[in-house]
């Protein structure tokens, strides 16, 4: 365990260095990053700090990095996670590994950047459960390291420390948690024949033909994202809302112009958490549409889909063969496959070698 700590320290101390440096992993393309939060090594030290600090909650037991372990691929393992005093949310935390490609964050896409999203866990009262964010201005103004570092980061005096440059500097940590040159990268980018296992290679041709993965999973001539950034209907949970659908959006569509907390009501109520990005354009076509996550990493980072509610990537493929769980707002796209079972484990071979060098080892748990 402490080798493999160290080697994962060793690892991301060296993604820092090449995010700043301008430089990305192979199948990367460049991190974006905006021009009003531009990256330097004090604030992205920071950053990281405010990320793992367990006081910025109400019992003084939840991190950023509760959910989102550095050590086990910026995931928790569980279904849904779990906040102060165990309360449970709605949806699984998916992980920080190249969030910064995303053009919306949640599953629904409900905030624009990472800066947006870094705000709402914290006042969410299943997650970090504060009331304000007053709290947390309040101990970086006050604790001497936070004061020297954001001196550093941004220029500022202790009581001129808000919560926006809080958010800032989490978001500038996170822009540099990016993984790539995995075997694939190595073979399709890197012209290594033999980084891909016979079995690899073949899922890999199964991704782009028969198994119609590169649809949504995009992977494009120079860089891979293993995502369309956009939102899909797979069928997921909408069991739980399809007998009273018709009430429950009228229902929030009420609630919504009476103010309701977007953030909030999503991981407290089930039913609004299985609307999807509708929760977000109010379009009945987006019902039970959730976004796309990347591919990178994905053999490290289960459970899987926005509830957690699907355990192993053999049991994703196979939902995937089935064409998904069929409803009104299923993706034109989802239809059954009719994969053999060798190409199911060929898919699986291939997923596997989406894992980047810094969390190969997990693959070993």
């Amino acid at each position: 365990m402490v080798r493999w700590i160290c080697w994962v320290v060793f690892w991301f101390s060296l993604l820092v260095f090449t995010v700043q440096a301008g430089e990305v992993p192979l199948g990367l393309p460049p991190v974006p990053v905006p021009a009003d939060n531009p990256l330097n090594p004090a604030k992205v030290k920071l950053g990281k700090l405010l990320f793992e600090d367990t006081r910025f909650s109400a019992d003084g037991t939840v991190s950023c990095a509760t959910c989102h372990d550095p050590k086990t691929a910026f995931v928790d393992g569980l279904p849904v996670s779990e906040g102060i005093k165990g309360l449970k949310g709605t949806r699984n935390a998916p992980t920080v590994i190249n969030a910064a490609y995303y053009t919306s964050q949640f599953w629904d896409g409900r905030r624009a950047t990472l800066e947006e999203q870094a705000l709402d866990p914290f006042v969410n009262p299943v997650e970090h459960g504060l009331k304000t964010h007053d709290p947390i201005v309040k101990i970086c103004r006050q604790d001497p390291r936070y004061r020297k570092l954001f001196a550093q980061a941004f220029g500022i005096k202790p009581e001129e420390i808000t919560i926006e440059h809080v958010v800032k500097a989490i978001a500038a940590f996170e822009r540099t948690v990016i993984a790539g040159n995995s075997p694939f990268d190595r073979y399709f980018y890197g012209g290594e024949e033999d980084a891909l296992s016979p079995a690899a290679k073949r899922g890999l041709k199964l991704f782009r033909t028969k198994a119609r993965c590169q649809d949504c999973h995009r992977i494009d001539q120079k860089f891979a994202l293993f995502t369309d950034n956009k939102f899909h209907n797979l069928g997921v949970g909408m069991e739980k809302i399809t007998p009273r659908l018709r009430e429950i959006v009228n229902a929030y569509r009420k609630a919504k112009r009476q103010g309701l907390k977007l953030d909030e009501s999503v991981l407290t109520n089930q039913e609004l958490s299985e609307l999807g990005r509708f929760v977000v354009t109010l379009n009945l076509r987006d019902i039970g549409a959730f976004k796309t996550p990347s591919l990178r990493n994905v053999a490290v980072t289960g459970p899987y889909m926005h509830d957690g509610s699907i355990e192993t990537l053999e049991e994703v493929i196979e939902f995937y063969n089935q064409g998904g769980h069929k409803n009104p707002f299923l993706a034109s796209g989802i239809r059954p496959l009719g994969l053999t079972e060798q190409e199911k484990k060929d898919l699986v071979e291939f997923l596997k070698a989406l894992t980047s060098p810094e969390y190969q080892h997990l693959l070993e748990k």
